[in-house]
C-alpha cells in the first residue's frame, strides 16, 4: 500500500476515534480506502480507530465480497469464509464484518474513502421519531455544502450482509430519485456513514453532520427546528462559490 495513502487513512481513523470528538469509542466504527480497481483496505475486526496501526488494516479484493450482496441464503459461516478469502495477504487479520458495505460503497463512482462512526448527536436523532426529518431537511448552508441536499436513511438492519444489502437498496433508490450521489448515509438505531473522494472529504462531512445534529436537537428543544426550503438548498448546492469551496476542501 502506498505510504501516503496508508497515512491518510490512519490520520482519518485516529481523528474519528479520538476522545475529543466522541464519535466512536472502543471498537466502534470503521474506515476504508480504495487502492485500485481491484482492491481496498479496511479496518480489521476488533481494532480501535483511535489507536489504529498499519497491521490493523486489511487489504481486500472487491471480487470476493461484492457477489455476496446478491445472496439471500448465505450463512454466517459462509460470510465469515468470504471475508477471510477476500484478503490479499493470508496472514492479514480478518476484515470487519462491515467490509461488505465498504466494498459496495467504494465501488460507486467518485467514492475513494468511507468512514463510519456512532456519533452521539446523530444517534440521538436516529434513535428518535425525528430521524426522517434529519435525513430529508437542512438547517444551515454549510450542512448543504458538506452533507448534500439530503441524506440516505436506512431502516435498522443487522450488521453484516443484511445491513450491506439494505444500504445498497437505499443508495440505489436515492440516486434514482434525486439524480445525485449521496455524501451521508444514516443508519437508524446505529450510526452514520460518509463517502467521498478523499479522507479529508469524509472527515468534513462527518464533522458537519454531527454539528448539524447538535443544532437540530437544540432547536427541537426550543420549538423548532426551522428548515431551509428546498429551493434554498438547491440554490446553495449550485452556487459557484460553494462549488469552488467544495473543490478546495476535497469534496
Amino acid at each position: 500500500m502506498p505510504t501516503d495513502a496508508l497515512q491518510s487513512l490512519l490520520d482519518l481513523s485516529h481523528t474519528l476515534g479520538g476522545e475529543r470528538l466522541r464519535l466512536a469509542i472502543l471498537g466502534e466504527g470503521n474506515t476504508s480506502l480504495r487502492l485500485d480497481e481491484a482492491t481496498f483496505t479496511v479496518k480489521a475486526s476488533g481494532s480501535n480507530l483511535a489507536t489504529l496501526r498499519p497491521s490493523d488494516l486489511t487489504v481486500c479484493r472487491f471480487e470476493r465480497l461484492l457477489p455476496l450482496l446478491d445472496s439471500r441464503t448465505a450463512s454466517d459461516a459462509e460470510i465469515d469464509q468470504a471475508l477471510l478469502a477476500s484478503r490479499v495477504h493470508e496472514a492479514a487479520r480478518k476484515p470487519s464484518i462491515e467490509a461488505l458495505f465498504h466494498a459496495y460503497l467504494l465501488s460507486l463512482p467518485g467514492v475513494n474513502c468511507v468512514g463510519h462512526v456512532h456519533a452521539i448527536a446523530v444517534n440521538q436523532l436516529l434513535c428518535s421519531p425525528r430521524a426522517a426529518d434529519f435525513a430529508a431537511h437542512r438547517t444551515c448552508p454549510d450542512e448543504v455544502v458538506m452533507c448534500g441536499v439530503e441524506s440516505v436513511l436506512i431502516p435498522y438492519a443487522e450488521p453484516g450482509l443484511a445491513l450491506s444489502q439494505a444500504i445498497r437498496h437505499g443508495v440505489t433508490d436515492f440516486v434514482r430519485r434525486t439524480g445525485r450521489a449521496p455524501k451521508i448515509i444514516l443508519l437508524r438505531n446505529h450510526g452514520i456513514i460518509a463517502v467521498g473522494p478523499s479522507p479529508q472529504a469524509v472527515l468534513g462531512s462527518l464533522l458537519m453532520a454531527e454539528k448539524a445534529a447538535e443544532i437540530f436537537v437544540g432547536a427541537a428543544a426550543l420549538g423548532g427546528p426551522v428548515f431551509l426550503s428546498s429551493a434554498q438548498c438547491e440554490r446553495i448546492a449550485g452556487r459557484p462559490d460553494e462549488l469552488y469551496r467544495q473543490k478546495l476542501l476535497g469534496m
